[in-house]
């Protein structure tokens, strides 16, 4: 009786039947009538089941107690129960076989009511993912939409932009050229007022002087006048002793000379090499850029030098009559000069030097090239040689012709020279000179045949001028000295 109390307690029967009641009251509206039916009969067979152990242990009990145990309890209680009709089913599995299986059958039942569960809960994410991916999904066709509308809209204002930045560039355009016009509309304008400024400095500078001039002719028809000895004053003054008091450009000697010597190394080291690029847009031979700027520099010294010449005459033609310092009349014109160096009329001294380029038969070739390009090259050449003849002694370029023996002393070889050949092809550089010493060295180029190329070269009528007589005439016009120059030059 004992194992089959314990059989019975271990399965729990009750709590499974009280299970399946809480289930069948929760699904009852909902499944159909069969499965009710269904549900009622499995609780009337577990409960057939459990009636039928429970009398097993009521015999088992009744006859472990005697004969006469418990006689007035099975009348007493269950006499009147069975007087109900109540009949128990019979069944045809062993009561232990029928609980296994109805524990089985629960877990089983259990084990799926979970898994709908499961798969109920997973069908109501999967179905709330899809919603809010359909959600998502719009919203991006939304904003595919309006980027698309955002995209026509700029598109749109692209073009008309396009269009609107295309009139402004056109328009800046007009105005650009405009400005370039009016631009080279102030340059004349201003070329002329420095012009006239530089005409103004000569009549102040020549008032200035005249006004000296007059004050010491005033002085000596006061001296004149008095009634204080002269003939000692003038026995002093015609003296030929000097005074030992140096002037002004004897004491500035040194510094001119320094500087003048770093601007020509200046001049060969930058305003060359600018104006060299600069023709090399127009003429592809290196060769006869190189001698364009040699040329130029040579002929700035010539011009320089002859324009200094005459401005020294012109000095001492002006002062000899009022000269009475203690200085010499010599000293006293280079002090003056040196003094007023921008009374130097550059700009003529420019004009002769691309004069005499344009007849000049070694570089005449091509003609469309006109060498106003390095003006500015040769007025700066004009400068430096102009103050260069106001130094004691005065700085001057060497001797050179193409074909002459190289020198290692006057000049140093290029980079595309022959460093075994002998001659000189052309130069590229002057050398600088002071007497007979070498201040600073020039730069020619040394090939082999150069006293050939060099007489070819000036034997060849291509390289005149004819085929150009508009500038032919030009230039003979502007070579032809005037009557003033002449005379100058005479004196």
């Amino acid at each position: 009786m004992a194992d089959t109390l314990r059989r019975l307690v271990n399965t729990s029967s009750y709590s499974v039947l009280q299970q399946k009641l809480e289930a069948w009251y929760k699904d009852y509206h909902v499944i159909s009538c069969d499965q009710n039916l269904n549900r009622c009969c499995e609780l009337v067979e577990l409960t057939s089941k459990i009636q039928g152990q429970l009398f097993t242990i009521l015999n088992l009990t009744a006859q472990e107690g005697g004969h006469y145990a418990g006689v007035d309890t099975l009348k007493s209680r269950l006499l009147p129960w069975l007087g109900t009709c109540f009949t128990m089913a019979t069944s045809s599995v062993s009561p232990d076989t029928s609980l296994n299986l109805i524990q089985d059958n629960v877990e089983k039942e259990r084990k799926i009511r979970e898994l709908s569960l499961s798969h109920e809960s997973d069908m109501q994410k999967m179905e709330d993912q899809l919603c809010s991916t359909r959600i998502q999904l719009d919203s991006v066709k939304q904003e595919l939409a309006d980027a698309k509308s955002d995209l026509d809209c700029t598109k749109n204002k692209s073009a008309t932009t396009l269009l609107a930045t295309e009139d402004e560039i056109l328009h800046l355009k007009t105005e650009l050229r405009a400005a370039y016009e009016q631009m080279d509309v102030y340059k004349r304008k201003l070329d002329m007022l420095e012009d006239y400024e530089r005409q103004v400095r000569l009549l102040r500078d020549e008032v200035t002087f005249l006004t000296a001039e007059k004050t010491m002719l005033q002085e000596r028809l006061v001296r004149s006048r008095s009634p204080s000895p002269l003939p000692p004053r003038r026995s002093r003054t015609s003296s030929p002793v000097r005074s030992e008091s140096p002037t002004r450009a004897q004491l500035t000697n040194s510094s001119r000379h320094a500087r003048l010597v770093s601007r020509f190394s200046d001049l060969y080291a930058t305003e060359r090499l600018e104006a060299q690029s600069l023709l090399r847009r127009y003429i592809d031979d290196l060769e006869t850029v190189q001698r364009i700027i040699f040329i130029a520099a040579v002929e700035s010294f010539q011009a320089a030098k002859l324009a200094y010449r005459q401005f020294k005459l012109r000095v001492r033609k002006t002062l000899s009559p009022t000269h009475v310092g203690p200085e010499s009349l010599e000293d006293a014109v280079v002090d003056y000069i040196v003094r007023n160096l921008d009374l130097y009329d550059v700009q003529t001294s420019v004009n002769d030097v691309i004069n005499s380029m344009n007849v000049n038969p070694r570089i005449s070739f091509p003609p469309e090239v006109d060498f106003v390009l390095i003006s500015s090259f040769i007025r700066e050449m004009c400068r430096i040689a102009f103050s260069m003849q106001t130094l004691d002694p005065p700085l001057d370029l060497a001797f050179s012709s193409d074909g002459e023996l190289y020198s290692d002393v006057k000049y140093r070889r290029s980079y595309d020279s022959e460093f075994t050949a002998p001659l000189v092809v052309y130069h590229v550089w002057p050398a600088l000179m002071e007497g007979d010493s070498v201040i600073v060295k020039g730069e020619a180029v040394t090939r082999r045949g150069a006293l050939w190329r060099s007489r070819s070269r000036s034997s060849s009528p291509v390289r005149s001028r004819s085929g150009s007589p508009t500038r032919t005439l030009m230039s003979s016009r502007s070579r032809s000295p005037s009557p003033g120059r002449l005379s100058t030059s005479r004196l």
